[in-house]
């Protein structure tokens, strides 16, 4: 446990309680800093106080820290690919089935568990660290913070899209060049499970950069570029614009079978059992040094054996 007295100076009068102490605080984050003065860890002039109360000039805030675990989650011994790592950011590439953290139905067996088996500071951090995720059966390149310093900076990359994340995407029909999907995703209103494109004002705006990759003879392999970073962002952008993600169980409905496509083409669609999609790029700002970084991680055998059926086909 850890006393801090902060005197407020007078450059912050007027401003709200909580904002000044964000200011004066910058390794902490907003929510981190409101949920002390709402669970009474920050008094000010020894009493509690609401977040939005004014600054008025004088005060003095006693902020009680105490080092805890801020999360239950089992640290298990499940293996990771740790593409990088330093004292501030673990790099990860996801592999297809692997949940990213703990859920309704998913309590174990999480790539959150694996990461703290893999440092068990983690735990007192929120979420073990993840800032972002995959969904269970997309694979690829994931950051994870190590320090509460370098969540808040993550997140606010995050917010301010100064994280470029790229994916490689494989979608049913042949499409003959990029363009950018700007189009707002919400909970689809007859599915609470589904998300959708919804109207302006009803969800959250999304825009999803694509560009061509191959062509093939009724598929195509796109580069995906997120804006933005919504639930089932890209599965449900492609299926906006007539161009769903092969395999995809939420977004894509049946397969779809080429005209006089022959049974190996058949056999390798049938069997490929999760949306074609990988995070193969990750590019941000250390949070530390301030160092521009980048990484990229190969397409999965899965990916491969599908695109080489796909190219096999074409050449009959």
């Amino acid at each position: 446990m850890k006393l801090l007295n902060i005197v407020i100076p007078d450059r912050l009068i007027g401003q709200r309680i909580d904002s000044a102490l964000a200011v004066l605080l910058p390794d902490f984050s907003r929510s981190k800093i409101t949920s002390w003065v709402r669970s009474g860890k920050a008094l000010v002039n020894g009493k509690t106080f609401k977040p939005k109360e004014k600054i008025l000039g004088g005060e003095i805030i006693a902020l009680t820290l105490v080092k805890e675990k801020s999360n239950a989650w089992l640290a298990e011994n499940i293996a990771i690919d740790v593409v990088y790592e330093d004292d501030d950011i673990i790099v990860v590439n996801k592999p297809v089935g692997l949940v990213t953290h703990p859920g309704a139905g998913n309590w174990t067996g999480t790539l959150a568990n694996a990461l703290l088996h893999y440092d068990n500071s983690l735990a007192n951090l929120d979420r073990a660290g993840i800032v972002h995720r995959l969904d269970k059966n997309t694979s690829g390149l994931m950051v994870v913070a190590r320090s509460e310093l370098a969540q808040k900076n993550l997140v606010e990359q995050l917010q301010t899209h100064s994280v470029s994340r790229e994916y490689s995407a494989i979608v049913y029909g042949h499409m003959i060049s990029g363009a950018t999907v700007d189009a707002p995703i919400g909970r689809d209103p007859k599915d609470r499970i589904r998300q959708a494109v919804v109207e302006e004002g009803e969800g959250k705006n999304a825009q999803t950069h694509y560009r061509v990759i191959d062509r093939f003879m009724h598929h195509t392999h796109v580069k995906c570029i997120l804006e933005t970073g919504r639930t089932h962002q890209i599965r449900v952008h492609m299926a906006h614009v007539g161009h769903p993600l092969i395999a995809d169980p939420m977004y894509g409905g049946k397969i779809r079978f080429p005209k006089k496509a022959d049974e190996q083409l058949k056999t390798t669609l049938k069997g490929f059992n999760r949306q074609a999609l990988h995070a193969k790029k990750l590019t941000l700002i250390h949070p530390i040094s301030g160092e521009i970084m980048s990484w990229k991680a190969p397409l999965p055998q899965d990916l491969q054996d599908l695109l080489q059926a796909l190219q096999q086909f074409d050449s009959v």
